[in-house]
């Protein structure tokens, strides 16, 4: 069934946000985290992925590394970490518009007929 959000507890809300955030979250750790481990990488010391520019040291590592270990290595406490982070945020957010009374968005329907015009 389809939760009406102008009917919805605010436990509904919160679980909502909650959810919506863990998710986001996740998200974006997955995406952004093999980029991340190459820059952990080369940050670890100045002759990490031999010599030339950034970008070919980068690409010596990634194949040093593996697309595997990019990608899955430490992912699971990412997405711990940045889940609960984004969540968090969402949160955060709900309850201050909450207590100042702010209403979110207000999208209108393309396809309605306006009588003005």
């Amino acid at each position: 069934t389809r939760t009406d959000m102008t009917t919805a507890s605010d436990s509904t809300k919160m679980a909502i946000a909650l959810s919506s955030g863990t998710i986001a979250g996740v998200a974006a750790a997955i995406i952004s985290h093999p980029a991340d481990t190459l820059l952990s990488m080369i940050n670890k010391s100045p002759t990490a992925g031999g010599t030339g520019s950034i970008a070919s040291r980068l690409v010596n590592l990634a194949k040093e590394a593996g697309f595997t270990k990019l990608c899955l290595t430490g992912l699971g406490p990412r997405c711990v970490m940045i889940g609960s982070l984004t969540a968090g945020q969402f949160a955060i957010f709900d309850v201050v518009m909450a207590a100042t009374g702010a209403s979110k968005f207000h999208f209108t329907d393309p396809n309605a007929k306006n009588a003005a015009h």
